[in-house]
């Protein structure tokens, strides 16, 4: 559940942009006139709800089942082919898929509630708001382990030489610290979502935040998703990113345009996806704590783009598995192999023997630049 764009000193915000602040939503008209103001109350966004309602179920519904395909792949040939968890990357690329399934998982309650209101039941409400949020922050945090392990692989090859034994049991390690900071950064699903009515009696999984001075509750947990759900990825991702280009571009008998064709996949796509939900999560927090924007229209416009850019950050949970495993002709490999282990067995009358299929290294898994990075 993501918050909208708010207007007002606000204390609670719901997924489709409804403010309550305290007082009784059915209060607040629907329509203020050509050029309508927030200076007497809420402006009405009816007509925003509509048109979430039209684009958002099939948009979640698409995200929900490529993103079950390619992460099911991701998580049956790790679990299928025999000693495939060998590196730390690998650790992180199960779990990463293991958290893009959780999350899509939450899609379809979304994909009702943009057609019908909330009728689950608080409950639910907050399981299912944590449950996301916790999954948000855990793919986060887990891309940024994955470009911290290429570093070192590519740029300490010393340092990864000597991580090589214990580098499962690291890996590991940062996977439970990822998944319990997570946990700690979606306690204020646990505690603020609320089942919510608005003026026309349609119900809406909320957050309502506690009514204190300059919003200090709201802007606390809006930097705390902005600061980790985004700038500290995306400012490890280029460190590590554009270090490992330096040092591949002063590599000799290497292919370099490959490596750095998957690197700048790699940051564009994370940064075209997550940076624009992330610009206005950081308009709202301006926002609640100093109301500067008092024009219902220009209101408007920002919950339709809040909108559409969280719904453009919701795909980055199915194309995780194109970008950081498809992408590794290693891993293609052994997909085509169980693909071909699995119609000859039923050729046969059975699935036998797939665990025969042969020891490879993972993608982006060797110390050498050439597999590390290869497509």
């Amino acid at each position: 559940m993501e918050e909208t764009f708010t207007i007002n000193m606000t204390t609670g915000t719901d997924y489709a942009g409804t403010d309550y602040s305290g007082t009784d939503p059915t209060e607040y008209p629907d329509d203020y006139g050509s050029e309508p103001t927030v200076n007497s109350g809420m402006c009405g966004r009816s007509w925003v709800r509509e048109f979430r309602g039209q684009y958002e179920p099939p948009l979640f519904w698409l995200i929900f089942l490529l993103g079950a395909v390619g992460n099911l792949l991701v998580v049956w040939i790790y679990t299928t082919v025999r000693n495939r968890l060998k590196t730390m990357t690998d650790v992180y690329l199960l779990n990463l898929a293991l958290a893009d399934l959780f999350f899509l998982c939450m899609l379809p309650f979304w994909a009702v509630d943009a057609i019908n209101g909330w009728h689950f039941g608080i409950g639910l409400c907050k399981m299912v708001s944590a449950v996301y949020k916790i999954n948000f922050f855990s793919s986060m945090l887990l891309l940024t382990c994955i470009s911290v392990d290429r570093y070192i692989a590519i740029v300490q090859v010393t340092k990864a030489q000597n991580l090589k034994k214990k580098g499962l049991f690291y890996s590991k390690l940062a996977c439970l610290g990822v998944w319990f900071v997570s946990t700690l950064l979606a306690l204020p699903e646990f505690i603020f979502a609320q089942v919510k009515t608005d003026q026309s009696g349609q119900s809406f999984c909320v957050l309502v935040f506690w009514n204190n001075a300059y919003n200090r509750t709201k802007i606390l947990v809006l930097s705390l998703q902005i600061c980790v759900g985004f700038f500290l990825p995306l400012l490890v991702m280029l460190f590590c990113y554009s270090v490992i280009i330096r040092t591949l571009l002063q590599a000799k008998s290497f292919e370099k345009h490959k490596a750095l064709r998957v690197i700048f996949a790699l940051v564009f796509v994370f940064v075209l996806s997550q940076l624009p939900h992330n610009g206005v999560l950081i308009l709202e927090a301006t926002q609640a704590a100093n109301t500067t924007i008092t024009n219902c229209n220009t209101v408007y416009g920002f919950d339709v783009a809040g909108q559409i850019a969280k719904s453009l950050a919701f795909t980055h949970a199915c194309l995780n598995p194109f970008l950081y495993v498809f992408i590794g002709v290693r891993f293609r490999q052994d997909l085509g192999r169980i693909v071909k282990k699995c119609a000859g067995g039923l050729r046969k009358g059975g699935l036998s023997k797939i665990q025969a299929v042969p020891k490879r290294p993972s993608v982006m898994s060797d110390t050498d630049t050439t597999p590390a990075l290869s497509i």
